[in-house]
C-alpha cells in the first residue's frame, strides 16, 4: 500500500496500473500538493566509505547519517560511469554508457566538454513539462557556453555554477555561470590558464565557490515553495584542484579536523566532506521550515568513486573505497558503487535498507514515476519506487559500463552476484563472485565459461556505436 499511497500523493494512478499522462492533466498541470517535489543531490568524487553509516569512523557525516536514519539506504548502487561527464548523463538521460551521447570526459574546446546533442530527452524536460520548476546547481559538464549543451536548453529554469569540469577545479574562481550568464565573484582572483576558461591557481581567495552555490540551492527551494520543483544540486566537493598541485584540496578552514596528527590534505579532505554534509543538514532543514519536508523525495549519492592518488590525497588513508577494490577512472567496484540514500517521510521506511541492485540511470525512470508521467520505452533505467516502498520490485538482468582510458575501453557488466570486467576489448574476461568476493581478488572465470559467455554477449550487444567513443 505505500507504493500506492506514494504515487497518490503524486498523481493519481488508474487502478493501480500503468501511470499515464492523465496523472497530471493534459498538459501535465496540477494543484500544489498532488506532486512531490524532488531534491537530488550527487556529490563529486566521495567514495563509497567517506560516509558514517557506510562505516567511516574518522569523518564527520551526522547529517548525511541522519538521512540514511530516516530513509532506506541502497548496498548496491552504483554511478553512471567512473569519471564525472559520462556520469552525469547517464543520469539525466536514463541511459548508461553503452547508450549515451557522452560515455567519456572530452574536452570540446576551453569553455567546456562535448555537449550533449539538443534534442536530448533530460528528466529535467519530463518534469518540467508537468508542471515542475527545475534547476540545477553546482558542476554541469555537458555543455559549454553558447551550445545546446547548457541546462537552460536541456529543460532547466534556472542554473548556477561552472559549466565547465576543468573551471570547477578552482574552488575560488573569477565567476560562475548564472543561466548562460558569466557572474563575477567579487574579490577572487587567478592566475590565467590556457587550458580550462577561467580556470587556474588562485591568489586572491574570497568566496569559496561551494559555500555561494549551497546558498544558491536553498535560494532555489526558497523561491518555488508554492510550485512542485525538482532541484539538482551538484557540489564540486570533495573534488580535488588538478590545478593546485600540492595543495589540491581547497577548504577554507579544516575544522574540526584542526588538531588531528594527519597530513594536511588529509584534513582538508575530511572538512570538505564535513562542510557538505553540513549544508545537506541546511537543506532539510528548510523544507521542513517551509512545511515541505513531507512533500518531498530527497536523494543523496556521488558520481563515481573516489580520486586516486593526487595532490596529496591518499584514498586508503580514510578506506574511501569501503570494502571494495579500485577507484575513480576504473570499473572496479570501487570506481563505480557509490552512496545512494533516498528519504520520503511516511513513506520510506526509515533505517530501511534495500540490496536491490540500481544504477544512476534508474533515477530518470523513478522520478518520472514519482512525478505521475510516463517514461519513454527506449531507456535503460528501471524505477525502484518500489524497493523504497516496500512493493514488487523488478530487476535489471545486468548493468553495463564503459568507458576508455590509456586507449582501451574497459567494460563492465554487474549481473546478479557475478561481476564481470575486461580492459581492452579483445582481453579476457575476468569473473567475480560479489557475494563472497566483494573485492575482486579471486578471478574464476575460468571455472564459470557458460556465465563469462554471457557476459561477453552483453559486453558485445548492450551498447551502441559512437562516432566519438569507440571499442578499442
Amino acid at each position: 500500500m505505500k507504493r500506492r499511497q506514494f504515487i497518490n500523493k503524486c498523481a493519481a494512478v488508474s487502478a493501480g496500473l500503468s501511470l499515464s499522462a492523465m496523472s497530471c492533466g493534459q498538459n501535465g498541470s496540477s494543484i500544489r500538493g498532488e506532486k512531490t517535489n524532488i531534491v537530488y543531490i550527487m556529490a563529486d568524487d566521495l567514495g563509497y566509505g567517506d560516509i558514517g553509516c557506510h562505516g567511516q569512523k574518522d569523518i564527520k557525516t551526522p547529517n548525511i547519517d541522519k538521512l540514511a536514519a530516516e530513509g532506506m539506504r541502497f548496498t548496491d548502487h552504483y554511478s553512471g560511469s567512473t569519471v564525472c561527464a559520462p556520469s552525469r548523463c547517464s543520469l539525466l538521460t536514463g541511459l548508461n554508457t553503452g547508450h549515451a551521447y557522452i560515455r567519456g570526459n572530452r574536452q570540446a574546446d576551453i569553455r567546456g566538454q562535448e555537449p550533449i546533442p539538443a534534442d536530448t530527452l533530460t528528466i529535467a524536460k519530463l518534469l518540467k513539462q508537468a508542471g515542475y520548476r527545475t534547476g540545477v546547481v553546482g558542476k554541469w559538464g555537458l555543455g559549454g557556453p553558447g551550445t545546446h549543451g547548457i541546462p537552460n536548453r536541456q529543460g532547466f529554469d534556472y542554473f548556477y555554477g561552472y559549466l565547465c569540469q576543468g573551471h570547477a577545479h578552482n574552488y575560488y574562481p573569477e565567476f560562475l555561470y548564472k543561466n548562460d550568464d558569466k557572474v563575477a565573484v567579487e574579490g577572487n582572483k587567478v592566475e590565467p590558464n590556457d587550458r580550462y576558461e577561467g580556470s587556474g591557481i588562485a591568489y586572491e581567495k574570497k568566496h569559496y565557490s561551494h559555500d555561494l552555490m549551497a546558498e544558491e540551492a536553498l535560494s532555489f527551494i526558497r523561491r518555488n515553495k508554492e510550485n512542485p520543483f525538482f532541484l539538482y544540486f551538484a557540489p564540486t566537493i570533495p573534488h580535488v584542484n588538478n590545478e593546485a598541485g600540492e595543495e589540491g584540496l581547497e577548504v577554507p578552514d579544516d575544522r574540526p579536523y584542526t588538531d588531528r596528527n594527519w597530513p594536511q590534505q588529509l584534513k582538508n579532505y575530511a572538512a570538505m566532506i564535513t562542510r557538505l554534509d553540513r549544508d545537506i543538514g541546511r537543506i532539510m532543514t528548510l523544507l521542513k521550515e517551509l512545511e515541505l519536508d513531507t512533500g518531498t523525495v530527497v536523494f543523496f549519492t556521488s558520481d563515481n568513486g573516489p580520486e586516486p592518488p593526487v595532490h596529496g590525497f591518499d584514498p586508503e588513508f580514510f578506506n574511501s573505497s569501503g570494502p571494495f577494490k579500485g577507484m575513480k577512472t576504473q570499473l572496479w567496484e570501487g570506481g563505480i558503487r557509490v552512496p545512494m540514500i533516498v528519504r520520503r517521510p511516511g513513506i520510506i521506511e526509515a533505517g530501511s535498507v534495500t540490496h536491490h541492485i540500481s544504477a544512476n540511470w534508474d533515477f530518470f525512470t523513478t522520478a518520472a514515476e514519482i512525478a505521475g508521467i510516463p517514461s519513454p520505452e527506449n531507456l535503460d533505467g528501471i524505477s525502484y519506487l518500489p524497493a523504497l516502498t516496500g512493493g514488487k520490485q523488478r530487476n535489471h538482468d545486468y548493468l553495463y559500463w564503459e568507458y576508455e582510458r590509456r586507449s582501451k575501453t574497459h567494460q563492465a557488466v554487474r549481473m546478479g552476484k557475478w561481476k564481470g570486467i575486461r580492459i581492452g576489448a579483445s582481453a579476457p574476461l575476468q569473473l567475480y563472485d560479489l557475494s563472497s568476493d566483494t573485492g575482486e581478488t579471486n578471478n574464476i572465470a575460468v571455472d564459470h565459461p557458460d556465465v563469462v559467455a554471457m557476459i561477453e554477449s552483453y559486453m558485445n550487444t548492450a551498447r551502441s556505436e559512437s562516432e566519438l567513443w569507440g571499442l578499442y
